[in-house]
């Protein structure tokens, strides 16, 4: 079944290339979304994919070296996810 969710990332999470690395993160999951800086210091990262994928995938952004900049994380499934080709890093 396929299933989106959005995640918010909170602690150290910009300017240390947390974009890139759940990027690269990405690459080994068969799923399509994006992440993004957002003007209030968190990370938004947006995917769609099977639950299974979308769940090792989260599991793997918390078990990479990025948890040492993780101080909380939220995800809220989306019923109305917006379309992606790929995953990609947003700049907006």
């Amino acid at each position: 079944m396929i299933a989106s969710i959005q995640v918010f990332y909170e602690g150290n999470v910009q300017g240390v290339g947390f974009r890139y690395s759940v990027r690269q993160i990405a690459k080994g999951f068969d799923i399509t979304g994006a992440v993004r800086n957002l003007p209030d210091g968190r990370v938004e990262l947006l995917a769609t994919g099977e639950q299974e994928e979308l769940d090792a995938f989260v599991e793997a952004i918390g078990q990479s070296a990025l948890r040492a900049h993780i101080r909380n994380q939220s995800a809220t499934p989306l019923i109305n996810p917006p379309a992606f080709h790929g995953f990609e890093i947003r700049h907006d």
